[in-house]
């Protein structure tokens, strides 16, 4: 990694990160601990172990939601956290399988409670009958119970049931999200993490996948200055498996995160909201944290 990179991002979490990003961080590139994220993380799950307080820094609802419980289960298996007995997961556990933002078949990305606090617009609905219910956000979800739930547990059980689900409705040639392809791929790691390949059966989806996401990246790096699909949406090193197929494309990423670093050594934010100008002023700055760490990452992954 170009040190001079990331001196410049080092010193723009220090100066404007938040508590869990910095936590991030310092485990990834310094001498942080997990234990250090998971304390972190533990300030933004609610009493009934869902989690809420903007940790999807565009959406400030405060109440549990799927959508920011996800985005704490990413973090978990970011660091690799092993230890499933941990209260913050098994409580996260414990409001899945609750049934709450759960229509049987997929959880609800988007919940009217949003609309109540500065959000981004794709995060707002005017139903919750209309809201993301496909495997965006669900797929993963699935493979979260698989890894962290105990095998036989009724959390393990529901992620089998959904993984399976989302397994057979899979399908190559209509899969155009970027988004949801990525939480498939999450979903399938978790799958062979914990060996669970006899409960749900993925070969299949392993060979449509390498297909869809060679097909998802964009390969026009004149468009990369906006919100397209790089590689490091769905890894993170050479030794993953889309990386063959990838490959040039993928060091490329390694140089345009390098020579599009802004001057105060954090990276342009490509997308932003159309109201709550004083709330999207705050969530840029978070939302630059995160991406330092993420683009830290790829680096660190391609060292």
């Amino acid at each position: 990694m170009d040190n001079f990179v990331f001196e410049k991002a080092r010193s723009f979490m220090y100066r404007n990160a938040r508590p869990l990003d910095m936590a991030r961080f310092q485990y990834h590139f310094e001498d942080g601990s997990k234990e250090d994220v998971m304390r972190a993380l533990s300030y933004y799950q609610n009493e009934d172990g869902g989690f809420g307080h903007a940790i999807e820094a565009d959406c400030w609802n405060p109440n549990s939601t799927p959508l920011h419980s996800n985005t704490a289960g990413n973090i978990i298996q970011e660091i690799d956290y092993e230890d499933a007995e941990n209260p913050v997961i098994q409580k996260l556990l414990g409001w899945y399988t609750s049934g709450a933002c759960f229509n049987g078949k997929s959880w609800n990305m988007t919940v009217e409670s949003n609309n109540d606090y500065p959000h981004a617009p794709w995060w707002h609905t005017d139903s919750e009958s209309t809201c993301h219910t496909d495997y965006n956000g669900t797929a993963q979800i699935a493979g979260f119970l698989i890894r962290y739930g105990k095998a036989g547990s009724e959390p393990y059980r529901l992620g089998v049931r959904i993984a399976n689900e989302a397994v057979a409705a899979f399908e190559p040639s209509e899969m155009n999200d970027m988004h949801t392809c990525a939480c498939y791929i999450r979903m399938l790691e978790n799958i062979e993490k914990v060996g669970a390949q006899e409960q749900v059966p993925c070969s299949l989806l392993k060979e449509q996948l390498h297909e869809t996401v060679n097909r998802l990246i964009t390969a026009d790096k004149s468009l990369w200055g906006g919100y397209v699909c790089k590689p490091s949406q769905f890894f993170r090193s050479r030794n993953s498996a889309f990386y063959p197929a990838n490959q040039e494309i993928a060091e490329y990423e390694c140089e345009y995160i390098a020579q599009t670093q802004l001057p105060d050594g954090s990276w342009e934010i490509p997308w932003g909201w159309d109201g709550y100008p004083d709330a999207w002023a705050v969530s840029k700055n978070w939302l630059k944290g995160q991406v330092i760490v993420e683009n830290l990452l790829y680096l660190k992954g391609f060292e």
